[in-house]
């Protein structure tokens, strides 16, 4: 006869959750454990979870037969399995950037009172695909679907910075660096020191670089595997809005974008 510990009961008496709830609390729990650790024994977990070995094994038994772990011939220890592979290969492209960033977004428009862009790389351009105007907002110029210079934008800064040096150097060569406003960075040497800067601190700043007049920063968005798929930017008249000097928007606009970031399934590995 199998002890109490070893089977489920219909009610767990310490946490009131039905046997089957805690079974599947259970086996999540062993995945986050094997997804942590690369791999662990049946003692290491039980000891870790505070159950019986037989209860783990019992687990440990199930998530195999879906493939979703794999014990390791050689040491005996247990690892995630291809299973979780195909789960959660069917995840990213369900995602859109679009719909995940809206409401962040919007947010970010009402906190600072100006125009919050998404922006995306295409064609050797940064094109944006949403927009959320914030109540300050002088002009109502909708930006989406517009094509913008990688040199001469935050969002492009921040685009370029997240591309290899071949890529990059690619476009640049493509694209050139023509001039949008007598301060644009028109110099090659500059730009990549400007770009250097832009991976050491997180963001990338404009300053009249597009449009005189505009002042704009920008954060990336991360997908599942810590590739930058996107930028937020936030922008505004120059007269008002010093990107670096306005209060609480360096760490309010990179909080914004690791927020979208962890929809998209970014864990910051």
């Amino acid at each position: 006869m199998a002890s109490n510990n070893d089977r489920e009961s219909d009610v767990d008496a310490e946490t009131g959750q039905h046997g089957g709830v805690q079974s599947v609390d259970r086996a999540l729990a062993v995945l986050e454990i094997l997804a942590r650790d690369g791999h662990a024994g049946v003692s290491d977990i039980a000891e870790e979870m505070g159950i019986h070995k037989s209860t783990v094994s019992r687990l440990l038994g199930s998530l195999v037969s879906r493939e979703m772990v794999h014990q390791n011939s050689d040491r005996g220890k247990y690892q995630l399995g291809f299973g979780i592979l195909r789960l959660a290969s069917s995840i990213p492209g369900r995602l859109s950037l679009v719909r995940e960033a809206r409401q962040v977004m919007e947010s970010l428009a009402d906190q600072f009172k100006e125009t919050v862009n998404l922006a995306v790389l295409r064609s050797n351009y940064a094109v944006n695909v949403d927009q959320a105007m914030g109540p300050s907002t002088l002009a109502t110029y909708d930006w989406v679907g517009s094509l913008t210079p990688l040199h001469a934008t935050s969002s492009g800064k921040v685009l370029l910075a997240a591309l290899s040096a071949d890529d990059r150097d690619r476009i640049l060569k493509e694209t050139g660096l023509p001039a949008r406003t007598p301060r644009t960075i028109t110099n090659r040497g500059k730009l990549e020191n400007e770009l250097i800067k832009v991976a050491r601190d997180g963001y990338g700043v404009t300053l009249e670089e597009f449009e005189i007049g505009i002042n704009s920063m920008s954060v990336p968005v991360y997908n599942h595997l810590g590739t930058v798929v996107g930028a937020i930017s936030i922008s505004g008249p120059a007269f008002r809005f010093d990107p670096e000097k306005e209060p609480g928007l360096v760490e309010g606009i990179k909080e914004a974008g690791l927020q979208v970031s962890a929809k998209m399934g970014y864990t910051g590995r």
